[in-house]
C-alpha cells in the first residue's frame, strides 16, 4: 500500500498553503497601488482568506460543484412555492463571501474593522482574486450584487436606495438580499435590441411580462431586468431597467417562474436557471427611455470582476502546477529542473502576470473615475476601452493556461478527485458571460476606438508610464514605445476601415503591448521600493513572446539567465535586470 508520502509525489496538491503569502507577484502589487495604511488595514484579511481559500473554502467548493442545486417546483404541502435546495457546502461559501469578509459590499461602506471607509476597486478586487481561487460560480452572485448595488445607487431613486441598498449590502445573511441580472432571451442573447420582455403600468405599478433565457443565481432576491414598456421604442432606445423582487412587501412570492435549471458545463455550484415573468412586480430604475445605458454601468462592473476572476482560475492553476512541479519526480528529477516542463511553466506563469497588471490597471483608472476631479474624464475613456480589453483576451487565456496546468498533473489532473478538471470548466464561462470573444472585439474597435474615441487616453496614460521605465531602463523602454505606437497605428487603420475580421486581433495586440509597459512600469515602481526589478523581466518576456511576431522555426531568443531568475523566483537589482532584458 502506498504511503502518504509516495501518493504525494504522484500528485501533490495545494492543501496547507497560502495563497497570498506564498505569492510574492501580489503582494508586491498590493504595496505598489495602496498607500501603506490601506495595504497595513487590508494584509492580515488577506492573509486569513489566502490560507482560508487554499483549505477549507477549497473543500467546500469542491463539494458544491459535485451536488449541483435541485428545483423544488412545490413545497411538501403542495403549494407553488419553488425553492432550490443547495448544499450545506454552497451555503458555507456563502457565509465566507457575504458574511465574514462582505466581499459584496466592499467598494460600498465600510467593511474591515481598521479602516472606516469603503474600499477602492483594486482593494476591493485583491479579495474577489483570493477567493475565486476556490470558487468560480459564487463569483457571479458576489459581483451581480456589488453591481445591483452600483446602479441602484446611481440611478435609483431615494426611495428606492432606501429600500433595497440597506439589505443588498447586509452581512447578515438573514437580512442579505443578494442580487441578479437578468438580460438573455431566447431571440436576443448580445442583439439586446431584440428584448422582448414588456413592462406594463398597471394601477401606478409596473407589471413584467415574458421569458428570460439565461438567469444565473436564479434565486436572487432582486434582479436587474432590461424590459420593453408598452408603446416605447423598438430596439435598444426603447428599454427600460427594472429591479425585480422575488418576494412581495407583504411576503407572498411575485409572480415568477424558475421554468428549469441549466445543466452547466461549468459553475455547477450556482444555479442558473430560465425565468418566466407572468405580471412580476417591479420597480423602475431611473430613466425610462435610458435603461440599456444604465444597464451597461452594470456590465462594464461585470466585465471588470470577469476579468479578475479569470485571472484567479489562472492563478490557481498556476499555484497547483507549481506545487507538483517542485514535488512530482520522475526519472530521478523533480519536474521543476527539467527544461520543457520549466518552458511550460514559464508559459503558464506569463500569462497570469499579464492578467494581474491588466485588472490592476483598470481598476484603479475606476478608483479615478470613483474620485472625481483632474484626469477622471481621462479615466472614464481608458476603462471604456480597457475593460473589453481585458475581458476579451484575459478570459481566453485562462481557458489555455487551465488546460495545459491540467497536464502537468498528468492523468491525476484528469481525474475528478483534483481541482483541474473544475478550472478548465468554469474557465470556459469567462469567454461567453457578459459577451463572447466576437462581441467584446467588436465593443472594443468599432465602438470605444472609433466611436468613443477612447484608444488616445489609453495611449497616452502608457506612455506617461514609459516615461518612468524609461529612467530606468531606457533599452526596454524604447522597444515597448515603438511597438506602442505601430499597435496605435494598426488599431486605428482597421477602426477606421471597419474591418470586422481583424477586431479580436488588435484588441489581443493592444492586450499584449498593454500588459507588457505595465509590468515594465510595475518593475520600476516596485524595485524603487524593495529593490526588487524581477517585474521587468516578465515585461521583457511578453514582448519577446506575445507582441513581437514569431516563426516557430525562428523563435524569440531563450534568454535563460533571465528565465532562471524567474524560475528560482529570486529578488533582481535594477543594474542586474538591465542587463537581462537587454
Amino acid at each position: 500500500m502506498a504511503t502518504p508520502r509516495s501518493m504525494g509525489a504522484i500528485a501533490p496538491d495545494t492543501k496547507g498553503q497560502n495563497f497570498f503569502t506564498n505569492d510574492r507577484a501580489i503582494q508586491d502589487l498590493t504595496r505598489l497601488y495602496l498607500d501603506d495604511a490601506l495595504c497595513g488595514a487590508v494584509w492580515p484579511q488577506l492573509e486569513v482568506l489566502g490560507h482560508r481559500v487554499a483549505n477549507d473554502l477549497d473543500d467546500h467548493a469542491m463539494l458544491a460543484n459535485r451536488h449541483a442545486p435541485v428545483l423544488h417546483p412545490r413545497d411538501k404541502y403542495g403549494r407553488d412555492r419553488q425553492w432550490i435546495e443547495y448544499h450545506a457546502s454552497y451555503r458555507a461559501l456563502e457565509q465566507a463571501a457575504f458574511g465574514d469578509f462582505g466581499l459584496h459590499s466592499m467598494s460600498h461602506r465600510p467593511t474591515l474593522a481598521n479602516w472606516d471607509q469603503p474600499l477602492p476597486v483594486f482593494a476591493k478586487h485583491l479579495f474577489t482574486f483570493l477567493f475565486n481561487q476556490a470558487e468560480f460560480g459564487l463569483g457571479c452572485p458576489i459581483n451581480v450584487t456589488d453591481s445591483t448595488a452600483h446602479v441602484i445607487r446611481l440611478f435609483g431613486s431615494e426611495a428606492l436606495k432606501q429600500k433595497l441598498l440597506p439589505r443588498l449590502l447586509s452581512t447578515d445573511l438573514d437580512e442579505l438580499w443578494q442580487g441578479a441580472q437578468f438580460i438573455t432571451e431566447q431571440a436576443g442573447g448580445s442583439d439586446v435590441g431584440q428584448v422582448t420582455t414588456r413592462a406594463v403600468l398597471e394601477q401606478g405599478e409596473w407589471r413584467l411580462y415574458g421569458d428570460k433565457w439565461f438567469c444565473s443565481n436564479a434565486d436572487a432576491d432582486i434582479a436587474m431586468i432590461l424590459a420593453r414598456p408598452d408603446g416605447a421604442a423598438e430596439g435598444t432606445r426603447g428599454l427600460a431597467l427594472f429591479a425585480m423582487p422575488r418576494k412581495l412587501e407583504n411576503g407572498d412570492p411575485n409572480r415568477i417562474r424558475i421554468v428549469r435549471l441549466k445543466d452547466k458545463f461549468g459553475t455547477r455550484s450556482m444555479a442558473s436557471g430560465e425565468l418566466r415573468m407572468d405580471g412580476a412586480s417591479a420597480y423602475l430604475v431611473g430613466e425610462e427611455n435610458e435603461g440599456l445605458k444604465q444597464m451597461l454601468e452594470m456590465i462594464n462592473w461585470s466585465r471588470l470582476s470577469n476579468g479578475v476572476k479569470s485571472s484567479a482560475l489562472m492563478r490557481r492553476a498556476l499555484h497547483d502546477a507549481i506545487t507538483v512541479m517542485k514535488h512530482r519526480v520522475v526519472f530521478g528529477k523533480t519536474l521543476i529542473e527539467m527544461p520543457l516542463a520549466r518552458r511550460q511553466l514559464l508559459k503558464l506563469r506569463l500569462a497570469s502576470e499579464q492578467s494581474m497588471s491588466m485588472w490592476a490597471f483598470v481598476a484603479n483608472q475606476l478608483d479615478l473615475i470613483e474620485r472625481g476631479g483632474i484626469g477622471s474624464n481621462a479615466a472614464r475613456s481608458i476603462v471604456r476601452l480597457a475593460t473589453p480589453i481585458l475581458k476579451m483576451r484575459c478570459t481566453r487565456d485562462a481557458r489555455q493556461v487551465c488546460g495545459d496546468a491540467m497536464e502537468v498533473r498528468g492523468g491525476c489532473g484528469y481525474v475528478e478527485d483534483f481541482v483541474n478538471p473544475r478550472l478548465v470548466r468554469d474557465a470556459h464561462l469567462g469567454s461567453i458571460w457578459e459577451g463572447t470573444s466576437n462581441i467584446i472585439s467588436i465593443d472594443a474597435v468599432r465602438r470605444a476606438i472609433h466611436q468613443n474615441s477612447c484608444l488616445r487616453p489609453l495611449i497616452a496614460a502608457l506612455q506617461e508610464r514609459l516615461e518612468d521605465v524609461e529612467s530606468v531602463a531606457p533599452s526596454i523602454a524604447s522597444e515597448l514605445r515603438e511597438w506602442l505606437g505601430r499597435t496605435e497605428d494598426a488599431a486605428i487603420a482597421v477602426a477606421e476601415r471597419d474591418e470586422e475580421a481583424q477586431f479580436r486581433n488588435i484588441t489581443t495586440a493592444l492586450y499584449h503591448i498593454c500588459s507588457a509597459i505595465l509590468m515594465a512600469w510595475e518593475g520600476v515602481g516596485i524595485a524603487s521600493r524593495s529593490g526588487d526589478a524581477s517585474r521587468l523581466l516578465w515585461a521583457r518576456l511578453a514582448l519577446d513572446h506575445k507582441v513581437v511576431t514569431n516563426d516557430p522555426l525562428n523563435p524569440a531568443p531563450e534568454r535563460s539567465e533571465l528565465c532562471d531568475c524567474l524560475m528560482k523566483e529570486e529578488s533582481v537589482e535594477i543594474s542586474r535586470a538591465r542587463d537581462l532584458i537587454t
